[in-house]
């Protein structure tokens, strides 16, 4: 039970900080192109912005797997 619950908060986690990263990322990108970038790097812009958002969920979910405590419970 330990063990699947433990599953089940990393996965929430994740789901969370993943959100959290589109929406920076989201708003790197508008403001990439409020600054003056002209459209035709859209394509560019949004493959390295994707990159760097699946690297930053790859971290998230090795350090969550990796160093997320064990949840006592209650006995």
């Amino acid at each position: 039970m330990e063990t699947l619950l433990r599953a089940v908060t990393i996965f929430i986690e994740v789901m969370l900080l993943t959100v959290v990263v589109y929406v920076v990322l989201n708003g790197v990108r508008l403001t990439i192109f409020d600054l003056g970038i002209r459209p035709k790097y859209e394509k560019v812009v949004a493959m390295a912005l994707i990159t760097v958002g699946c690297l930053v969920v790859v971290f998230i979910i090795a350090h969550l797997t990796t160093f997320y405590p064990a949840i006592p419970l209650g006995k």
